[in-house]
């Protein structure tokens, strides 16, 4: 019971995210000897530490702050960074779409701001692995720091600073995540370096990026069921007398292409292109 307790109080160490009357957010790390500071008055990280996640504490303005461990997506939306993040709505989607399940072994390129790590890492959970691939010395400490302000045992992720278009040392992976501006450039790669089954997922801004991409997976011999995806978010605002969608939504922001590592077709030798104006509807009308 009393490890339960402490389970949801707050420590020093720990992310806390402070939010006022007109639910604006900052996110703190607690620190006995700090204080965060706001025009809505001084509150001592001490009056936080030992407090209940969800208290309700006063400044010394008098005004009160809600206080709660952050969410994945209020650190995400939060979280220093040198790169374009991937936004929740895509990790969510990625999660799923990627199968990524407790126990897997995936291999990430490239490493940004590490909130695509953080998601597989929770998703693998302690029994799985992540291998981050990253060409960029400078973004990976800053990345490491997210990450382990999150997840702070990180003995299942290797980093690796290298170029999957040029080798995966892996292999028997589960899952190839790639967030990267050519990722057909590692389809070789992949091919070699996921099990059989196994998943390719790359996150794409454009879509003449999931086009390259798409053409390049159909015409692989050892690829499938190649499937392109967007995901928009719509928010509402739901008050007494309104009920509306808000005034300003994230909509496009990447598109998600998966494929399946699967047997050659016809003894090794790649399928002819797929048309890509047809359906799966016109597929189903042939003899």
């Amino acid at each position: 019971m009393e490890g339960q307790e402490s389970r949801h109080h707050f420590k020093e160490g720990d992310l806390a995210f402070l939010i006022d009357r007109k639910d604006r957010r900052y996110m703190v790390t607690l620190d006995a000897a700090k204080a965060f500071h706001t025009h809505v008055g001084l509150l001592q990280h001490a009056a936080i530490i030992g407090q209940e996640h969800g208290a309700r504490l006063t400044t010394t303005l008098g005004q009160t702050l809600l206080v709660l461990p952050p969410t994945l997506e209020d650190y995400i939306t939060n979280i220093p960074r040198a790169t374009q993040v991937i936004y929740p709505k895509d990790l969510g989607a990625i999660l799923v779409y990627g199968d990524i399940f407790p126990g897997a072994r995936v291999v990430e390129a490239g490493l940004g701001s590490g909130a695509l790590t953080i998601a597989l890492l929770r998703g693998v959970g302690p029994q799985g692995a992540v291998f981050s691939y990253e060409v960029r010395e400078d973004v990976v400490e800053r990345a490491r720091r997210n990450i382990q302000a999150v997840i702070p045992d990180v003995h299942n992720l290797t980093i690796r600073i290298g170029d999957v278009y040029q080798e995966i040392q892996e292999r028997d992976l589960d899952r190839v995540v790639l967030d990267l501006p050519e990722p057909w450039q590692a389809i070789p790669q992949a091919a070699e370096a996921l099990a059989p089954g196994g998943i390719l997922l790359a996150f794409l801004p454009t879509a003449l990026q999931v086009y390259e991409l798409g053409m390049a997976l159909q015409q692989h011999p050892s690829f499938d069921l190649v499937e392109s995806r967007e995901v928009i978010v719509r928010p509402w605002h739901v008050a007494h007398r309104s009920v509306r969608p808000v005034h300003r939504m994230v909509a496009h922001t990447g598109f998600i292409v998966t494929a399946r590592r699967c047997a050659p077709t016809r003894a090794g030798a790649p399928p002819p292109p797929k048309d890509a104006s047809s359906s799966n509807e016109d597929d189903a009308d042939e003899p």
